[in-house]
């Protein structure tokens, strides 16, 4: 006989372990944003975003829909958690003010470097280990009117060598390591406990590479 030890909860917030990504998009003046999301999957080719309805990001992929997905690993959290409170919105929306502050240069904000994309204008970001190059191909308001779902279509892949299979397109799960966003805090993967069976890196997350 089992005992049901859950409880009914009303979270504040539903992070309950999630990639962080940081977007870069073409601002009005040709300027670029970088900002922070936590809600971010990927099916296939095409990565779902969400988005603030008043974030900058927003306001700028639906005129200009040219993006790049750069995907964080655990030693930027901090790079990120120095983005997390500031907006790339002049003025800064009503419903942000009490929280969040106008910062024009998110790049020296940080720390970060930005290097330049192939197939889109806005730069990747030099220090992650994945970037995405991407547009986006439909923007769904959602929430009541209070965010945005956006369906990126990946059009290249960039990737540090360190974490590529040698030989072969895959990325190494045993050294690839993202940051994820746990209810508010930062954490890494933990020790690989299993594969997939449609895994084609099996081998290589057996045997590592370090």
């Amino acid at each position: 006989m089992t005992t049901d030890t859950h409880r009914v909860l009303r979270p504040s917030i539903l992070y309950f372990g999630t990639p962080v990504v940081l977007l870069t998009t073409e601002n009005d003046d040709g300027t670029f944003n970088l900002a922070p999301v936590s809600s971010a999957w990927a099916l296939g080719q095409y990565v779902v975003l969400g988005l603030g309805c008043e974030s900058q990001t927003a306001r700028n992929l639906t005129v200009r829909p040219e993006l790049v997905i750069n995907v964080a690993s655990p030693e930027l959290w901090e790079q990120v958690e120095r983005l997390a409170p500031l907006t790339g919105a002049s003025p800064v929306p009503r419903s942000k003010r009490a929280v969040y502050r106008h910062e024009r240069d998110k790049f020296g904000a940080a720390g970060l470097t930005p290097a330049g994309s192939d197939t889109v204008g806005p730069p990747r970001v030099a220090e992650c280990g994945l970037q995405l190059e991407a547009r986006a191909r439909a923007l769904t308001p959602g929430g009541g009117g209070l965010f945005l779902s956006v369906e990126c279509e990946v059009i290249r892949v960039h990737a540090d060598e360190r974490i590529v299979v040698p030989g072969t397109q895959h990325i190494d799960p045993s050294v690839w390591n993202p940051l994820i966003y746990n209810f508010r805090h930062y954490h890494g993967l933990a020790p690989q406990v299993g594969h997939g069976f449609r895994s084609e890196t099996a081998a290589a997350g057996a045997h590592g590479r370090r």
